[in-house]
């Protein structure tokens, strides 16, 4: 991006969607713990299926104002001008996040 002749501006995405119910899947299944989800709405609860501990809840407080039906990037002139295309999956990105995460509070809060 920054080697090209003029400033423009990049989607970086995969082109895929994902709902935050997925990514939540994809997180605690990086730790070992299977989320089922029980109610509906704003009710709706995400249960660790082998303690049925509540582990995620919703909070209106954080819905957006305006809140959109789908998101999704289009990447295609990151790849046919830069020729970019994502490497890593949505699981493998949850991954990473999350075992950074539980390295950055083994040390305390503090980056290792």
């Amino acid at each position: 991006m920054l080697q090209q002749e003029t400033p423009q501006d990049y989607v970086i995405a995969t082109g895929e969607s994902y709902s935050v119910r997925q990514f939540v899947e994809y997180a605690f299944e990086v730790v070992g713990i299977h989320i089922e989800w029980r109610g509906a709405g704003v009710e709706e609860k995400g249960i660790d299926a082998a303690t049925g501990k509540v582990l995620v809840e919703i909070d209106p407080r954080y819905y957006r104002p305006a809140e959109v039906d789908l998101l999704c990037g289009d990447p295609s002139k990151a790849k046919c001008e830069l020729g970019w295309q994502a490497k890593v999956s949505i699981r493998e990105l949850v991954k990473l996040m999350v075992n950074y995460d539980l390295k950055y509070e083994d040390y305390g809060g503090k980056e290792a």
